[in-house]
C-alpha cells in the first residue's frame, strides 16, 4: 500500500528519556509510547488535541501519552499558557487544564488578558489560587518549560505540533484514520 501511513526517523539526535516530571498520561507499560511537543496557541495543536483524545479513548491502556511544551516565539500567550498547564499539573490538574487551554483556545490566543482568563480556568478547576498564582511566575516552571523546549530544539523540532511514536519521529497524520494505523502497526509488532 504506498499511501499508507509510515514512521520514519527524521530526528538528527535521540529522542529525550520520559521523566516522571513529563505530563504523561495512559498506561506507563504500554506498547505505544505517544510523545508530543507542543504549543497551546497552536491551532494546528488544537485540531490534533481532538484526535489525541479519541486515540486515548479507542486505545485505552495500549497507549502512554506524554506532552512535552514547546510554546513558539511567534505566539504571544504560548508562554503564559504552558506555564498556565504546568501551574495546574503542581496540584495534579495538567489534563484538565491543557484539555480547557486547548478546548477555548479562540477566546484566549490573541487577548492581552490571557492571564486573567487562565486564572479563572484555575478558579472553575477549583485550584487554590494564590498557589495557581504563585506557580504561574515561579522560575521553576518557566526554567522546565524552557529546558524542555530545548532539548526539543536539539533534536531538530522547529514546529508544532511534532509526534514521536516509540522514539522515532513521525509525519503528522492528515486523518484519524491514519493515526490509527500508525497506532495498529506499532501495537501488532512482535
Amino acid at each position: 500500500m504506498a499511501n499508507s501511513p509510515q514512521i520514519s526517523s527524521t530526528s538528527s539526535e535521540k529522542l529525550p528519556q520520559v521523566s516522571k516530571e513529563d505530563p504523561a498520561t495512559g498506561n506507563p507499560n504500554a506498547k505505544v509510547i505517544l510523545v508530543e511537543y507542543s504549543d497551546f496557541q497552536c491551532p494546528a495543536c488544537a485540531a490534533y488535541h481532538s484526535l489525541v483524545k479519541q486515540l486515548l479513548s479507542e486505545y485505552n491502556g495500549k497507549i502512554y501519552f506524554v506532552y512535552r511544551y514547546f510554546p513558539l516565539a511567534t505566539h504571544q500567550n504560548a508562554m503564559i499558557s504552558a506555564q498556565t498547564a504546568y501551574a495546574a499539573s503542581l496540584q495534579d490538574k495538567f489534563w484538565e487544564m491543557h484539555d480547557m487551554l486547548f478546548q477555548t483556545q479562540d477566546s484566549w490566543a490573541k487577548s492581552s488578558k490571557a492571564r486573567e482568563a487562565f486564572v479563572d480556568y484555575a478558579k472553575k478547576l477549583n485550584l487554590d489560587i494564590n498557589k495557581f498564582k504563585t506557580d504561574l511566575e515561579s522560575d521553576k516552571g518557566k526554567n522546565f518549560i524552557n529546558d524542555t523546549y530545548n532539548k526539543g530544539l536539539a533534536i531538530g523540532i522547529n514546529s508544532t505540533p511534532t509526534f514521536f511514536i516509540n522514539g522515532v519521529k513521525i509525519q503528522n497524520p492528515r486523518t484519524y484514520d491514519d493515526f490509527k494505523k500508525l497506532i495498529e502497526n506499532e501495537i501488532n509488532k512482535k
